[in-house]
């Protein structure tokens, strides 16, 4: 494609991802209560205080006149990009296909099928995480203080935690879908392993929303087990391809008749 048609490509499917966000969103925006309520159980249990009648939730509070109102817009479009992942996820390959060989489309199926467990299991680990990552870091509040959060800055952390590990998960996937359309082969993923883990904790370093050892390691070690994972099962589709390869390769070299001698008289 001519690069003007590249970007209206990129135009069409970022419009397309953005409209299934937006719909998956009126879910997080009906079930606001309910999913404020999981995602606050590690500093307070929103649903028994209702229950109880009382007015604290633990050290957590809302500011300012358009706090709720930007809280809950916020969680609704987190639980839209979460909710419509195989839809967004299928957009990025989709903006990918048109590049790819006829037999290089139909792993898109493929790409979807795996892209979205993988994605859901990142934010699953990520939820599980959440509460072990609030009390490592409200533990270093001096004894003598107390430490006042400001809600929209703990859902911050929160759904950006969340988000995060949702995305990195997603390594391995793409890895073995570029060696699935050859793009790059097991050997040279393997290759620059030591970059490759140093890079990984580069990563989960810089983006993860605590920077504590504990959430990065949470992160940075199942990513590095996954990307030799990835290595090591694109070196066995390598060999695979290269084994139904040889067969044909010596049937046609069969089939070339020997180069007959020139007469010279």
């Amino acid at each position: 494609m001519p690069l003007l048609e590249h970007l209206a490509e990129f135009r069409k499917r970022m419009t397309r991802a953005v409209l299934f966000i937006g719909l998956f969103a009126l879910v997080g925006w009906f079930f606001y209560d309910p999913i404020v309520d999981q995602l606050t159980l590690p500093i307070c249990d929103l649903a028994e205080i209702r229950r109880t009648g009382s007015t604290e939730c633990g050290n957590l509070f809302v500011g300012g006149v358009l706090g709720p109102l930007n809280l809950k817009i916020k969680v609704a479009l987190i639980t839209g990009v979460i909710l419509s992942a195989p839809f967004w996820l299928y957009q990025f390959w989709a903006f990918i296909a048109p590049g790819l060989h006829n037999r290089e489309k139909r792993y898109s199926i493929g790409f979807i099928s795996v892209a979205t467990p993988f994605f859901a299991m990142g934010v699953a680990l990520g939820y599980f995480i959440l509460p072990l990552a609030v009390k490592v870091l409200l533990g270093f509040t001096p004894s003598s203080l107390d430490n006042l959060v400001r809600f929209d800055e703990y859902l911050d952390f929160v759904l950006r935690l969340i988000l995060v590990f949702g995305v990195a998960f997603e390594l391995p996937v793409i890895l073995v879908s570029l060696n699935l359309i050859g793009l790059v082969s097991g050997k040279a993923m393997i290759k620059p392993w030591r970059a490759a883990v140093f890079g990984i904790f580069f990563f989960t370093a810089a983006l993860t929303p605590t920077g504590d050892p504990l959430t990065m390691g949470a992160l940075a070690l199942p990513l590095t087990v996954l990307y030799f994972g990835a290595c090591g099962l694109s070196i066995v589709l390598d060999r695979r391809k290269k084994d139904r390869v040889a067969p044909i390769a010596d049937d046609v070299a069969g089939e070339i008749e020997s180069p007959a001698p020139i007469d010279e008289s």
